[in-house]
């Protein structure tokens, strides 16, 4: 069982978080489903120095490149996948996923997803394949899944109000649980957007997988 697990850099203030990317494909893995790393072929929004939250003026790095870290150099840019390959697909959060798979960011309510990760979503929702949102990923589901859609992003309020201006049905919810909008086969959980510690963190995204993985 092929799923794919959607990347947006390596580093949570730039890039995708590595805790929540590599605890999502240890549950993957542990519940039988083979995942496959797909990133964007772009520049990255900026680049952060992750030692004192600055960012590093003058820098550029690639977001495929940089999320290669995490797969250990296997992974597909995503402008090549097809939804068809694929019985599901995850979106590990940290800031990439609000800088360089959306402008979420910085233009909240206003912002659009990029190109390439927009056709592959919307190809899988199209397919009617259950996909997971975890952390600030959520926050593009309203434009992939239309407005109505049942997605959490915990309990930030600045968040839930961009969330819903954008048709998005917001629905608070604990860090170590998750929502699922049951008709459109979406499953989303806070993760890092809570979570005090990695033991937190772990059990959501774990309980969001097999959520997940059942809808298939």
């Amino acid at each position: 069982m092929k799923v794919a697990v959607v990347l947006s850099g390596c580093g949570v203030f730039d890039g995708a978080e590595i805790h929540e990317s590599v605890l999502t494909m240890l549950a993957l893995v542990k519940a039988g489903a083979e995942p496959e790393f797909l990133a964007p072929n772009i520049p990255q929004a900026h680049v952060v120095n992750h030692l004192t939250g600055l960012v590093a003026e003058g820098e550029s790095r690639n977001v495929l490149v940089e999320s290669a870290r995490i797969a250990r150099g296997k992974i597909k840019d995503i402008a090549l996948a097809n939804a068809n390959d694929y019985a599901a697909v995850f979106f590990p959060g940290g800031f990439g996923a609000a800088k360089n798979l959306s402008d979420f960011a910085n233009k909240g309510a206003h912002c659009q997803i990029q190109a390439d990760v927009l056709r592959f979503a919307k190809a899988i929702a199209d397919a009617g394949k259950p996909a997971c949102y975890i952390c600030i990923a959520p926050a593009m589901m309203p434009h992939i899944y239309g407005s109505g859609v049942a997605v959490t992003i915990g309990t930030d309020e600045d968040t839930a109000t961009a969330v819903t201006a954008m048709g998005g049905q917001h629905i608070n919810c604990p860090v170590k649980e998750f929502v699922v909008d049951k008709e459109r086969k979406v499953v989303s959980t806070p993760a890092y957007m809570l979570a005090e510690n990695i033991v937190e963190a772990a059990t959501g995204i774990e309980a969001a997988v097999k959520a997940t993985l059942a809808l298939i």
